[in-house]
């Protein structure tokens, strides 16, 4: 007789009714509403919408900024989770918290500090100033605001993956000759990959949707320092409502396909590595 599987949530077709339910109503419906409001458009009125060259040089901004962002966070976060796992070191409880900040900091808050820091007047920014480097007002002020709020998400999921990774197995690869760099490259990075993955595509989808802690420190200059967020936010204010979801219809086509291509690669990635 075969053995009855005990679950602590029984009935399958009642919970994933709730899961259906709860999906719908907090996903599903205003994404469906996005595409509904859009259609009252033209096909030439939509295509004119979110081709104008002030849309494009939105999408170029937010999506390049984006991009850069969580790929600089991808670098320096693995740093970060290294440090804080393998390390022990007189305030690492500190540290370890400040990682969490950019999650409770309030993203208007984080914007003003930001621009605060990096203004010509500023602590950092009088600093650079000699050096003619100008970061608030300007494109490098949203990459460094996305930067900022993406990199929590890279340290906290590669870190669980490295506290489980034993130090032996970096000891038994120098014992077999290798050198540091081919111990990261060729044994500890491909552990850390799908993680990688994973931190990326959560800070690069983090990083297109932010508002609050960009406005204040980009200066949104039309063509120069606007972020597509804004430019909806802009035409919601002009009571442009079908403009306004057409171009969050490209952010979120946009955004759902490169976050599909992300997570095919790690699938990938993640069938190689069980089949090695």
């Amino acid at each position: 007789m075969a053995r009855k599987t005990f679950r602590v949530l029984p009935g399958f077709r009642l919970t994933l009714g709730y899961t259906l339910l709860y999906l719908s109503l907090i996903v599903l419906i205003p994404l469906a509403g996005v595409f509904v409001k859009t259609s009252t458009l033209s096909l030439e009125q939509f295509w004119h919408i979110v081709t104008a060259p002030r849309a494009l040089a939105s999408y170029r901004l937010s999506f390049g900024a984006s991009f850069l962002a969580a790929l600089t966070n991808m670098v320096f976060g693995v740093l970060v989770a290294w440090v804080l796992v393998r390390y022990e070191f007189f305030g690492k409880k500190i540290v370890d918290a400040l990682v969490d900040m950019p999650f409770a900091l309030p993203t208007a808050v984080a914007g003003i500090t930001l621009t605060a820091l990096y203004a010509p007047q500023g602590w950092i920014g009088q600093l650079l100033a000699p050096l003619g480097i100008k970061v608030a007002f300007t494109q490098l002020g949203v990459f460094i605001a996305l930067t900022f709020i993406g990199l929590p998400f890279i340290v906290r999921t590669v870190q669980p993956v490295l506290e489980d990774l034993d130090p032996e197995i970096e000891e038994a690869s120098a014992s077999l000759g290798a050198s540091r760099w081919q111990t990261f490259w060729r044994v500890i990075l491909p552990m850390l990959y799908p993680a990688l993955l994973t931190g990326f595509s959560l800070a690069f989808a983090r990083a297109l949707g932010e508002y609050g802690s960009v406005i204040f420190i980009a200066g949104n200059m039309p063509m120069k320092t606007e972020i597509t967020p804004l430019l909806i936010v802009t035409k919601l204010e002009q009571f442009d409502y079908a403009g306004a979801t057409a171009l969050a219809l490209v952010m979120l086509v946009g955004s759902f396909a490169i976050l599909l291509a992300v997570n095919l690669l790690q699938w990938r990635t993640g069938r190689h590595l069980a089949h090695v």
